[in-house]
């Protein structure tokens, strides 16, 4: 397996531990916190995604954009539930500039 694809398997891993764990430690996925993960989920949710709070997108604001680009195409954002097509959208409708590569 290569590099990128074991740190993804990893990094999935912890994150599934974390979510199911029902511990009061904080989940933080690219400078995202599990309040603004929580306000941002019903946006990037099948099947009638939500328009995206002013919470949510306070909270993207302040996220590293090209981080979270790097999982649109990891098993990561469809394991806790998130359309990776709705993800990489949202910082769009929030008016926030995506990373060009992403």
């Amino acid at each position: 397996m290569e590099m990128m694809g074991i740190r993804k398997m990893v990094v999935m891993v912890i994150l599934m531990v974390a979510l199911f764990e029902g511990s009061s430690r904080a989940v933080t996925l690219c400078n995202m916190d599990d309040d603004g993960l929580a306000a941002c989920k019903p946006s990037v949710t099948q099947p009638t995604p939500a328009e995206p709070t002013p919470e949510c997108c306070k909270a993207l604001a302040s996220a590293d954009l090209t981080c979270l680009c790097s999982y649109k195409n990891s098993l990561v954002l469809p394991a806790l539930g998130i359309d990776p097509k709705l993800a990489m959208e949202l910082p769009a409708k929030c008016n926030l500039t995506p990373p060009s590569d992403c």
